[in-house]
């Protein structure tokens, strides 16, 4: 088994407490699903939100999803001018035994922005 690590972005549509906890569900649901992981297969994840989301953890998502014996962290992105508003990201660190070339990063609504060179 290696260790990778996987990325992954939305765009929230506002700085609502049901809008942070959907958003971050269908992003772990995606990346979860097209890289085809269990819990047991993640290590860690670390979310990021842009300083304009402020209503709730995006890990708490990730319990609700069944992460519960997963450690999750969240911080806050750099604030810089020109950034796209109201985004959370990911990074999973898991374990696997498929190579590189065949992780899927996931950047969904309008974090697609984020990465034109992933194919979504």
């Amino acid at each position: 088994m290696a260790v990778r690590a996987l990325r992954g972005a939305i765009q929230v549509d506002a700085d609502e407490r049901d809008e942070i906890l959907e958003a971050t569900t269908e992003l772990m649901a995606e990346v979860m699903s097209r890289n085809e992981l269990t819990t047991d297969d993640v290590i860690s994840v670390i979310f990021t939100s842009t300083p304009d989301l402020k209503a709730e953890f995006p890990a708490l998502a990730a319990r609700k999803l069944g992460f519960s014996e997963v450690p999750l962290i969240c911080a806050t992105e750099i604030d810089r001018p020109g950034a796209l508003p109201r985004v959370i990201r990911l990074m999973a660190h898991i374990e696997t035994d498929r190579p590189r070339s065949e992780m899927q990063h996931v950047y969904l609504r309008g974090a697609t922005a984020l990465r034109v060179d992933i194919a979504q």
